[in-house]
């Protein structure tokens, strides 16, 4: 993807304002298996019981790095209920996003995902920042494209506007 085209994917999802989940092309339980920067497995299966969040992002996206401590934030706040992995969805080289991280470090595991090929259960984001609210039963309880507060996510989630 070039840089023009995943500029126009960005502001395309500022302006649409968010896709509901029911417009969604994926199973209703999707699956994530995956390798995590660090080398760990990390499978989206293991997390039932918990709301787990799965952020599409990228480091040239400016939304995107905005939401990444808003979403580390909720994580470490609400730790027994809800998880997160981050999916770096561009083509750089890996130690790039590490050194990216290094600098705007997360509470979460991060993933490289490429974007001929997202993965296999998650549709091919419209936009970035692109955040899956999987729930505690691993079906899709919402979808967000453009960036994600602490509050919206709490929000979906019922923890009500403060998150809390």
């Amino acid at each position: 993807m070039n840089r023009l085209k995943a500029t126009a994917i960005v502001l395309a999802a500022a302006l649409a304002g968010g896709v509901p989940a029911a417009q969604a092309a994926m199973p209703a339980q999707p699956t994530l298996k995956i390798n995590t920067l660090d080398g760990k497995p990390y499978d989206l299966a293991q997390q039932r019981g918990k709301y787990v969040i799965v952020n599409y992002w990228a480091t040239w996206c400016v939304p995107c790095i905005k939401e990444m401590p808003d979403i580390s934030r909720f994580v470490a706040a609400h730790k027994d209920k809800v998880a997160a992995i981050g999916l770096a969805y561009e083509d750089t080289d890996k130690a790039d996003i590490q050194a990216f991280l290094a600098k705007h470090p997360v509470s979460y595991p991060i993933a490289q995902v490429t974007l001929d090929q997202p993965p296999k259960d998650f549709d091919e984001p419209r936009g970035l920042p692109t955040t899956w609210l999987i729930g505690p039963d691993g079906k899709v309880a919402k979808r967000f494209v453009g960036p994600v507060t602490e509050a919206s996510l709490g929000e979906a989630i019922g923890l009500g506007k403060a998150g809390k």
